[in-house]
């Protein structure tokens, strides 16, 4: 019971065909075996209270054991060992617990359903995970917080967006977890742990709205709904393998739902397939207003992406025409971004962070200071690029859609450094739609070792049904 990862680490098998399997994912290789198990934490208490031994060949013999955890949870581990040159090592491992009632990184609060249908209608039986920003009734709004939870009134009726999917004969299945107060952008909680990336095990799962897109993934439910303020909703399912979209600023009320930043929040949802997706956006989006004339690529966005993300759209880029046109969010662009979302999560959340100090993470707590720090002057004058920006934007895209990466890079490990570097990168994508309030629509791809990557199609304002019609060709 010392966890005693030194020992553990001698009887791994150094190969590259080592093999460990848990609720994480797959970890392949002797060195990544290692890597995981570093990251994991302390082991949990148990005890052993059965073994199983088959010797399968000379020198090899299959191990499974049985335990029971502290809490009283019951799980069983198989080992395959080998006798080498320097003794007994384990070549490949596989832990199975019993699942939990509903898994507390992806939920906050989960039913069966929580929320029945108010009527009859064409989405029976889709299950709707909602982030725990918007209102449901009988019920607080968590914002990923639980001191906002603790101090926040229960709901006395659902966010129009959510009554209008209930109405249409969903359930509501739970509150999915979010990053604190949308401060965050990879999944990663002090309060509830990192979310689990289904689709792609021992990486990040993405933020903002990483509940809701991990219950998808994981089989919780089939629709995700989420504000997509800065790639909340687009970057989850890049991540995780699913469609997405974000819809054009304010064709979908947001009443009801906690404001991030007004001027670039908008409402997304993903799924596992491009029907369900387009079946929500059947009860949820106006008919098409805007025409669409031309599909093309920019190779200066597309350079936006590292080596692998970039492999992986080639194929579909080579089908489709390049746009001679400088597209990339200039740094004033971006700064202006940045400011003025910082000033309106500021006026969201900096009372709160000023009256509970040492309540909120380490990254939630800087962010709150660094926006308390800016001042009227740099908020007007950030106020003002973005409105310039976004006129510039909507002219130059006029009634083309662009094609783009959801993401600069694959999910990045758990284990890996949050450098600022990828967090500028994945800023300066996907703020082009926040910045013109434009929709978009994410497509699952994956690369050749399986990791999921997503393709976006940026469309003029008021095209969301469009897109979803394109992207579904397209895939």
């Amino acid at each position: 019971m010392s966890d005693d990862l030194d020992t553990l680490d001698r009887l791994t098998a150094p190969w590259s065909d080592t093999v460990a399997v848990d609720a994480a994912g797959v970890a392949v290789g002797g060195d990544e075996v290692l890597a995981r198990r570093r990251a994991r934490g302390p082991a949990t208490s148990r005890q052993v209270v059965g073994t199983h031994v088959q010797v399968v060949a000379e020198g090899r013999a299959l191990v499974v054991a049985e335990f029971e955890q502290s809490s009283g949870r019951r799980g069983v581990q198989t080992q395959l060992w080998q006798r080498g040159v320097d003794g007994w090592e384990v070549s490949a491992t596989h832990v199975m617990l019993q699942p939990p009632a509903f898994d507390r990184r992806i939920w906050r609060v989960v039913g069966d359903p929580l929320v029945l249908p108010l009527a009859s209608g064409p989405l029976d039986g889709t299950r709707i995970a909602v982030q725990d920003l918007f209102a449901v009734a009988g019920q607080a709004i968590g914002a990923g917080n639980p001191t906002w939870r603790a101090t926040s009134p229960l709901e006395h009726a659902h966010a129009p967006v959510v009554e209008r999917l209930l109405a249409a004969g969903a359930s509501v299945a739970g509150l999915a977890r979010c990053d604190e107060l949308g401060w965050s952008a990879d999944g990663r909680s002090p309060h509830h742990g990192a979310t689990p990336n289904p689709r792609s095990g021992f990486r990040v799962s993405g933020g903002a709205a990483s509940g809701s897109a991990a219950a998808v993934a994981a089989g919780h439910a089939d629709v995700g709904l989420g504000i997509d303020s800065a790639g909340g909703v687009r970057v989850p399912a890049a991540y995780q393998g699913l469609w997405a979209i974000r819809t054009t600023q304010d064709v979908v009320s947001r009443d009801g739902s906690l404001p991030l930043a007004p001027t670039f929040d908008a409402i997304g949802w993903v799924a596992r397939d491009a029907a369900t997706l387009a079946a929500i956006g059947s009860v949820l989006l106006p008919e098409p207003v805007t025409a669409i004339s031309d599909v093309v690529t920019v190779d200066a966005v597309l350079e936006l992406a590292d080596d692998d993300v970039r492999t992986v759209l080639g194929a579909a880029v080579d089908r489709i025409g390049r746009w001679e046109v400088d597209l990339v969010t200039p740094d004033p662009w971006v700064q202006a971004y940045e400011v003025l979302q910082q000033v309106e999560r500021h006026r969201a959340f900096g009372e709160f962070a000023a009256a509970h100090p040492g309540e909120m993470g380490e990254l939630a707590a800087e962010r709150a200071r660094q926006a308390a720090a800016i001042d009227d002057e740099s908020a007007a004058q950030a106020r003002e690029q973005v409105a310039d920006a976004r006129e510039r934007l909507r002219k130059a895209i006029a009634d083309r859609v662009v094609v783009l990466p959801s993401a600069p890079t694959v999910a990045p490990r758990l284990d890996a450094a949050d450098t600022a570097a990828l967090r500028q990168a994945t800023t300066r994508l996907t703020c082009l739609a926040e910045i013109g309030g434009l929709p978009v629509v994410s497509v699952p791809l994956a690369t050749a070792a399986g990791l999921p990557v997503g393709l976006s199609l940026m469309g003029p304002p008021h095209s969301d049904a469009m897109l979803l019609e394109l992207a579904a060709s397209l895939a």
